[in-house]
């Protein structure tokens, strides 16, 4: 595979940068470049909204069963390129082609939405004389921000649910992981998707994005990505137009062992949640605390599975630890290491990751005995970084669990079905795993996070409700009874 030179999808063409400008993408294991991006100025977006604004007319008018057709196409594309998307994820970003699922999960939605876009309103003779009606009705062009950690996944989950609620798209990819957005934008005229229905820009957030978040004719926003950006975005949304916001933001997920539980299965589980995708996700656990009683024996299982991760060239198929995504990324995971090793106990890892060959892979690291209010227990991490700490009773790591100022996914082992649904009920998170640990999730229940991990749920079931208005209508008709 030779150097790729990607441009903007707008109004169903291929296009450059307004401005000429591009950015160079590195494979993260082994330096290589990549590919050249376009990077989409403000004029571009200007360009992508306009090219939605002309096709919102015509596509809002269309039936679901004729906004699904194309959207149906798409989904068998993804299938038959599936490698191909894999790969390119692996090289931009270092995910490993061992751990993909993420061709499969955008068929589901593309093919779910291309037949479940019926939005419903309801009727009521509640007032004498009138008979009312709400209907749920499209907001016009929309904006999409997805994430580079797994951004097939984040591509489909929120483009599915936006076209079937009839509305157009603007979507833009992240910096670290632009190609399988830009493959997938290269089928979007073949499925038979009108010109404008959905544009696909490649830039860095503080120009494209940030026009994006303040625009005056994107009427709402969906974002995955950091915390802080997602508060950039509410502050550009409040001093612009207002715009609707739906966000998934970052996570410091506790997970919290008690002393009846299945330890193998508890370190499998947790061992997998925070080292898949080299600890690159929003829902990992990278929080865990065990009960005193039995720590040393998790602690012992889970060094074992860290220590038999197999490290190495993402494009690999017997590889399931990759690097992280960028010399940026890698950086900040060292950082976060050194920190650590201040305030606690190395158990595993945490020698020198140094640079080789451009590869910007890191080992697991195993922290123990963190305080509470370290640096390493509060912030997010976002690299393969765990930290073990040990607990004496319930209410006592329900409230160390709680002490964080993000709440999007938990976990808890223990065989007391009351005590599961004691502590599940009273941990301040918007998922919580009983006996399993993140990703494991459910596609029709709700997924987001409380406090600072985000606002909106998004599922099968509750997706589409985002991109949707409400508007109520009166109608006088005399002698209609209450």
């Amino acid at each position: 595979m030779g150097v790729i030179e990607s441009e903007l999808f707008i109004n169903n063409k291929f296009v450059s940068s307004s401005t000429k400008d591009s950015f160079e993408l590195f494979n993260p294991y082994n330096g290589d470049l990549v590919a050249k991006i376009a990077e989409a100025s403000v004029e571009d977006v200007n360009l992508a909204v306009s090219s939605g604004e002309t096709a919102f007319p015509s596509w809002s008018s269309l039936s679901p069963i004729a906004r699904g057709a194309p959207m149906k196409k798409l989904a068998a594309k993804i299938l038959e390129h599936k490698v191909e998307l894999a790969t390119l994820d692996a090289i931009s970003m270092g995910r490993p082609i061992e751990t993909c699922f993420d061709e499969e999960y955008a068929a589901v939605h593309f093919n779910y939405f291309g037949e479940a876009g019926y939005a419903q309103g309801h009727t009521s003779l509640n007032t004498p004389g009138f008979l009312n009606m709400s209907l749920r009705q499209p907001f016009g062009v929309v904006g999409i921000i997805i994430p580079w950690n797994a951004p097939l996944v984040f591509f489909a989950k929120k483009v599915a649910p936006a076209l079937a609620a009839g509305n157009t798209v603007v979507l833009k990819s992240s910096e670290k992981a632009p190609l399988s957005s830009w493959k997938v934008a290269s089928w979007i005229s073949e499925c038979g998707f009108p010109p404008g229905v959905l544009n696909v820009l490649s830039g860095h957030g503080h120009i494209s994005g940030a026009a994006m978040g303040s625009h005056m004719r994107i009427r709402a926003i969906s974002f995955t990505g950091s915390t802080r950006t997602g508060r950039a975005i509410q502050i550009a949304s409040a001093e612009s137009n207002l715009k609707k916001v739906v966000f998934e933001l970052g996570g410091k997920g506790p997970s919290l062992i008690f002393e009846d539980a299945d330890l193998e299965e508890a370190a499998k589980g947790t061992d997998f949640s925070i080292f898949w995708n080299a600890g690159q996700t929003c829902m990992a656990n990278s929080r865990i605390y065990v009960h005193e009683n039995v720590a040393e024996k998790f602690v012992a299982l889970f060094k074992e599975l860290a220590k038999s991760r197999k490290m190495g060239d993402p494009t690999s198929g017997d590889v399931n630890h990759g690097p992280q995504a960028d010399k940026t990324q890698y950086e900040a995971v060292l950082k976060y290491i050194e920190i650590g090793k201040e305030s606690g106990k190395v158990e595993l890892g945490g020698e020198p990751n140094i640079l080789k060959d451009g590869r910007l892979t890191v080992n697991p690291v195993i922290f123990r005995d963190q305080p509470e209010d370290s640096r390493i227990m509060k912030e997010e991490v976002f690299g393969p970084v765990v930290v073990i700490n040990t607990f004496k009773t319930e209410e006592d790591v329900i409230a160390k669990a709680n002490d964080t100022e993000y709440g999007l996914y938990a976990s808890l082992w223990t065989n007391d079905l009351g005590r599961a649904l004691r502590v599940s009920k009273k941990l301040e998170s918007g998922m919580v795993g009983v006996n399993c640990a993140s990703p494991t999730g459910s596609w029709d229940l709700p997924f987001g996070g409380w406090k600072g991990s985000g606002t909106g749920r998004e599922s099968l079931l509750e997706s589409m409700d985002h991109f949707l208005e409400h508007k109520s209508i009166y109608f006088k008709c005399p002698g209609i009874g209450g």
